[in-house]
């Protein structure tokens, strides 16, 4: 069984619920307190044994770039502080990362094919940049890269949904269950209640055997003519074999506002100034009582 070396993330979409910031920067680099939401997952995924990462860019995200290669003349000018030059060089030196292109917008299978050259023939991890994932143990993209190792089929990372906002993902149909992982049926993508297969929605992880690529090259185009992979794992379902695995960790919505405020106040709690943001908060609350 081959390992789970390489990682790919699509750097896509306008962004448009966080405008006007998003004009200029991409959503992906928007900061939890110092750090870019894309360096969350970048490093979950190099915590998980991941030595190669290519980032598929969108129009307008060449900041992304930026931020993820050396800057020799900024490092020259920081010759004098170390700390400073050793936490630049930590934005890229972890992990080999690499760019790859996605010039028109054509949906998330598109996407993904765009990194069929990097990937070869090797099994990885996917992530998109809008779900970050927060663990006190094994990362998330570790615990699919097991559960691949186990089964030899792509895996589909889902959390139980107990409320309305279901409707707002893919839900899974699954069937035999071992542990936390399930054979997948087939996927669903925002339903609405009363056709919702299950209450496990699909929340931004996966890992796929190369396979995918011959999928994608057969799954036809679909609303407003995109390649979405929902259709693709769809029929990957009923070829090669899909699964779910039911992870752990605590997942942030950083597409939405309200999931990105909430990010930052629960970072902040974990931050070295913990201490000091909780007697904030506690003083907050007393006003608003």
């Amino acid at each position: 069984m081959q390992k789970v070396r390489k990682a790919v993330i699509p750097c896509g979409g306008m962004g448009t619920r966080f405008f006007p910031i998003t004009k200029a920067v991409p959503k992906e680099i928007l900061p939890i307190i110092d750090t870019p939401v894309l360096s969350y997952i970048i490093n979950e995924a190099i915590d998980s044994g991941i030595t190669d990462i290519m980032l598929i860019l969108g129009p307008g995200k060449e900041p992304i770039r930026d931020y993820f290669s050396p800057n020799p003349r900024l490092e020259e000018n920081l010759k004098d502080k170390p700390e400073l030059i050793k936490l630049l060089k930590s934005t890229y030196s972890r992990a080999n990362i690499v760019f790859g292109s996605q010039p028109v917008p054509k949906g998330t299978a598109d996407a993904v094919y765009r990194a069929k050259s990097f990937t070869g023939d090797e099994p990885f991890c996917l992530a998109y940049g809008d779900d970050v994932i927060y663990t006190e143990g094994k990362p998330v993209m570790r615990q699919l890269a097991d559960c691949y190792e186990t089964y030899g089929k792509s895996v589909l990372g889902v959390q139980y949904v107990a409320t309305d906002d279901i409707v707002m993902y893919g839900t899974a149909k699954v069937g035999k269950q071992e542990g936390r992982a399930y054979r997948c049926l087939g996927m669903v993508e925002k339903a609405p209640l009363d056709k919702i297969p299950s209450r496990l929605a699909s929340l931004g992880r996966f890992v796929l055997t190369p396979g995918v690529f011959d999928e994608i090259e057969r799954t036809p185009a679909g609303k407003n003519n995109e390649y979405q992979l929902t259709d693709t794992l769809n029929r990957m379902c009923e070829t090669e074999g899909v699964y779910c695995y039911d992870f752990e960790g605590k997942r942030y919505d950083m597409g939405d506002k309200f999931g990105a405020m909430t990010a930052a106040v629960e970072y902040a709690l974990r931050s070295p100034f913990g201490d000091k943001m909780k007697a904030y908060i506690l003083d907050l609350a007393k006003t608003l009582q």
